[in-house]
């Protein structure tokens, strides 16, 4: 007996599956959004209940659903009636991202047995040796690559990510649940997001431990194949939270080429004594400026990366890298100011190329064993 043939509100609910929630990304149908629907000759009517009252992607999510919708031969309109959940929905919704019941209690997904995403910590003993431009185009250098890629901006004091990025959004909150704006593929949180204008973070060191918590635990990430967190300079109070909350996380030390940043920096990469975590490498940013003669100059010498790297090696007892060296660019300021990255906006620049080269050694690191389980079976003697 053969299956009965599909009616048109089939296909349209097939369609409405196809639409994803811009910043869930996750299908409408699954998160409960899609209320009903409606057909009136060659029109549907779509009833669809947002989040918040005030949704940001309102118009991404019409756009999407007309599309879809009016892909189905005989559909030529469509009418989208937007509702907002009620508080118990919301719950739901919270609890099902969550991947429990609906007392699911917010966790560290990144710090959970199993977690496949990796964490890179990028620190620096001391500030201006731009550390925030190396990591704002390493997670658009992976994004670029398919990667899932997320930042947090840990920076609290001198959070300057989401202006490198060019995220202008602020997060959407599903009851205590945060949703990360996204610009560039790239998920985004900074304290920088809550604050008023360009107002000062004064906060003491109990307080940072709570935001970091919080940014970690309550903002809704999704499957990440890559973390990453943009320190402060030092190795003060963040630096000692993130070894309590992601224990597992890896530390990538960006320095300059001169000796006097070359020593702070040691001091930033050898915390890792006290934390016991790991050490993926050293990047030396502003290695030199390219001159039009296609000659160097070392403005602020050289050897201090890897001298680090070696020093570093030294100390931890393996193999530490100097995993790359930026050149001094303009381009890479530019493209930060402008919110795209230079690694986007100007991918042949030597600076970007040396960053991406960076990025594909991040990309392929072989995933450590330590601690996990092979899954062997041993069968007993008879």
């Amino acid at each position: 007996m053969s299956a009965p043939a599909p009616t048109i509100e089939d296909a349209i609910q097939a369609a409405l599956a196809t639409v994803d929630d811009p910043e869930i990304r996750r299908p409408i149908t699954e998160l409960g959004m899609v209320k009903g629907f409606t057909v009136a000759g060659s029109g549907v009517k779509v009833e669809l209940l947002l989040t918040v009252a005030g949704c940001p992607l309102r118009d991404k999510l019409t756009n999407d659903i007309t599309a879809a919708v009016t892909a189905i031969p005989g559909i030529t309109t469509v009418e989208i009636d937007f509702g907002v959940m009620t508080e118990e929905q919301r719950k739901s919704l919270q609890a099902t991202l969550r991947g429990g019941g609906e007392s699911a209690e917010p966790v560290i997904p990144f710090a959970q047995p199993g977690s496949k995403t990796r964490v890179y910590a990028v620190a620096s003993g001391k500030g201006g040796v731009g550390k925030s431009s190396v990591t704002v185009n390493l997670a658009a250098a992976l994004a670029k690559r398919g990667l899932s890629v997320g930042v947090v901006d840990a920076d609290i004091y001198g959070h300057s990510v989401p202006r490198m990025l060019g995220v202008e959004g602020r997060p959407t909150r599903v009851e205590d649940m945060i949703m990360p704006p996204q610009s560039h593929g790239v998920k985004v949180i900074s304290i920088g997001m809550f604050t008023s204008g360009n107002a000062a973070v004064v906060w003491r060191g109990p307080m940072l431990h709570r935001a970091l918590q919080q940014f970690l635990a309550d903002v809704f990430w999704g499957d990440l194949d890559v973390l990453l967190l943009d320190l402060p300079p030092g190795t003060g109070d963040v630096a000692i939270s993130l070894a309590q909350l992601l224990p597992n996380a890896e530390i990538l030390v960006v320095t300059t080429p001169q000796m006097a940043a070359a020593e702070v920096a040691e001091r930033a990469g050898a915390i890792v004594q006290q934390t016991h975590q790991r050490l993926v490498g050293v990047v030396e940013n502003m290695s030199w400026l390219e001159l039009p003669d296609g000659t160097r100059m070392e403005v602020f010498g050289a050897g201090g990366g890897q001298t680090v790297a070696d020093s570093l090696t030294k100390t931890v007892g393996a193999s530490v890298p100097l995993l790359g060296q930026i050149p001094l660019d303009t381009r890479v300021r530019e493209a930060g100011d402008a919110g795209t990255p230079v690694v986007l906006a100007d991918p042949e620049s030597p600076a970007a190329t040396a960053l991406d080269a960076v990025a594909d050694r991040l990309a392929i690191r072989r995933e450590s064993l330590v601690g996990k389980p092979l899954g062997l079976l041993v069968n007993a003697r008879k």
